[in-house]
Order: structure tokens, then sequence, then C-alpha cells
């Protein structure tokens, strides 16, 4: 949201026909939104006093309305996730090759399986693949979208710690990639020393990352129009998807992607990203600093309407005052779907080009 105040006739007319023309020109309402949940951000993150020898917090009943064939449902999670079974398999497996593991992390509004071909090219490359997901993930697009109430409720710090205890049962440092928010967590679990290297891709911006451009608020603003979203599982329309990812494909293969992949994703992560330049004790913080981040590569896509360049951009110069190796390369002709569409192959073999001269 622009800080710049329009003082001019002149100015404000633009501002007016830039505003009218744009689809989603709820921008001045969005703000407010964002300002008014922001109290209510710091009084759920804002860390407890406690001593070091108390005993771990019980887990915290999240209550969830979920929107699902237009109804509003309500859903009570009582208890931390556990692994899945195809998770704890594939750390056994991981363990048992002697192979460098690299850890898949999807994004929101998609699954595990959007990395079923990157599984393929990189073991075919002598790698062990893992793809885990975010907490309660359905197996397939089919369940996600009989079931969205089970993505409600799930927070950046949740989810990174879900992947987190994943990662520390393997008997190897991981590579770890990731796409959109999995970008973010990508930058996040490297930032806690976990990565042998890392790939993020279209990476969603975290706490210091400043621009916000104007297509990405659009996307986001399908959660944030309404601050009762946070704890709702925000489904995109066909419509949105074209927009938010599918924009550089054609119609045809903009449908297929969307019939494939697209899934209900958590509010929840939308709400902290845009917020946590506001918030000093927002989870979206990614420790740029430690000396055990290794080396990283961030992918972006210049005709990406979720993440921007500016974003990506932005994030990159945060990591560049790391003494690992940072990166950054923008793939052409390309939007947000670029980890899943019919170029996935050209950004994969980037990523593993990268990986290769350091795993």
């Amino acid at each position: 949201m622009s800080r710049v105040a329009v003082t001019t006739e002149a100015s404000r007319g633009v501002m007016r026909a830039s505003t009218a023309a744009h689809p989603y020109n709820g921008s001045l309402p969005l703000a407010r939104n964002l300002i008014t949940i922001h109290s209510r951000m710091v009084s759920l993150e804002t860390p407890k006093c406690v001593s070091v020898t108390d005993p771990p917090l019980a887990p915290r009943p999240v209550m969830s309305l979920v929107t699902r064939d237009g109804e509003e449902q309500m859903a009570i999670a009582t208890t931390h996730p556990t692994t899945t079974e195809h998770e704890a398999a594939q750390v056994e497996r991981a363990n048992a090759l002697n192979a460098t593991p690299v850890v898949f992390v999807h994004g929101l509004w998609l699954l595990p399986s959007s990395w079923d071909r990157w599984v393929t090219l990189f073991e075919e490359a002598g790698y062990v693949a893992l793809t885990p997901g975010w907490p309660d993930d359905p197996e397939t697009v089919d369940e996600a979208r009989e079931h969205p109430e089970v993505f409600a409720g799930k927070g950046i710090g949740a989810i990174a710690d879900y992947e987190d205890a994943i990662i520390r049962r393997l008997d190897r440092k991981p590579v770890i990639i990731g796409h959109s928010f999995g970008g973010l967590l990508t930058m996040i679990l490297a930032g806690r020393g976990l990565a042998l290297a890392s790939v993020a891709i279209s990476p969603a911006p975290f706490r210091g990352v400043l621009p916000l451009p104007i297509p990405a608020l659009r996307t986001a603003s399908v959660a944030l129009r309404n601050p009762a979203n946070w704890n709702r599982a925000v489904p995109l329309s066909y419509e949105q998807f074209r927009y938010s990812f599918a924009n550089a494909v054609g119609e045809d293969e903009a449908k297929e992607l969307y019939l494939g992949y697209s899934v209900p994703g958590a509010g929840e992560p939308l709400f902290q990203a845009a917020t946590a330049n506001l918030n000093p004790w927002s989870e979206d913080t990614v420790d740029t600093k430690n000396p055990e981040r290794g080396p990283m590569l961030i992918v972006s896509a210049d005709s990406d309407h979720t993440v921007p360049w500016a974003i990506a951009n932005a994030a990159y110069k945060k990591e560049k005052d790391n003494e690992g190796v940072t990166e950054i390369v923008k793939m052409s002709g390309r939007g947000h779907a670029l980890t899943i569409d019919a170029g996935w192959r050209e950004v994969a073999e980037k990523a593993l080009e990268f990986v290769r001269r350091f795993a």
C-alpha cells in the first residue's frame, strides 16, 4: 500500500483512473482490514514469558470457520498434527540410501503432488527426494476439495515447525526447494541452518521485504478482504487461479492446471505475510544472517502476479548479506505456475544446476 500522499488535482485524477480501471479497486478498505486485525495478530503471536524450565505449552484449540459450497462450517483443532506414514516412509528411505536428500516444500493452494515431475528429475540425477506436506494435507486434490476444513487454522510458524521436525529426522543435511509460501518456508528453514543448499522459487515475502505491488495485493485479497478468513480455508475460483497462477499460459493449459492442482489454502499465512512489517513478533521472519544458512538460489518469474520481481528481488537483497553464496535468476515469460506448467523442466533444470554445485 502506497505511503505517497497524492496532493495535486492532476495526480488525484490519475489515482482515480488507475483505481477505477483495476479489477480489485478496494485497496483502502483492504488496508483498513489489515490495520484492524493487527492488534489481534499481536495478541496471537506475542511470545509469553516462560521459564526455560517450564514444560512445553499444551496445544491450544483453534476454531476454524470454513467456506464449503457456499456455507460456513466450524472445525476445532485440538492436537498438534503428526507426520504421516508416507512422510515417515520417505524419511526412512532417504536414510537407507547413500544419496543427498532433496526436500520439496509446496506452497499455498497446492499439494505435495505438485512436485511429482521434479522428484523424477532429481532422483534420475542421483538424489533422493522427499515431498512432505503441510500439517493435515489430504492425499489428493479431490479429497482436498471435498474437505477444505483441514487446511484452516495453519500459520507460518506451525507449518515451518512441521517441516523442521521432518528434516531433523534425516541422517544427512538436505537440499531444500520450495515454491511460493514453500519458498518462504525454504528460507525460514535454511535460516535455521537446516539446508545444505536451498532454492526458493517465487518466495512469499517475509518481515523486512517492503514492496507490495498491486498484482500481489490483488492475489492476496482473495483472503485479506474479509478478516474472518484468518481462520478459514480459502479456495481460488478459476478466474482467480487464472490471474494468480496461470496468467502466462494459454486458456486450455490454465484450465488443466486448475483442475489438476488447485486446492483450498489456509487464510492465516496470507494475513501474516501481509502484515509482517507491522508486527514485531511476526512468525513470518527469516534469519538471513545465520552463517549456517548455506548457498541459496532465488528464482523469480518476470510475469508472476503473486510474487512479482520486486518482492523476489527485495528478498534477495536481504539474503545477499549472508556470507553464503546467494544468487537470483529471473525466468522470462513465466508466471506463478512455473513449477507446474508445461515449462516446469526449464525451472527444475535451473535449480538442479545450482544444487549440483554444492551437493
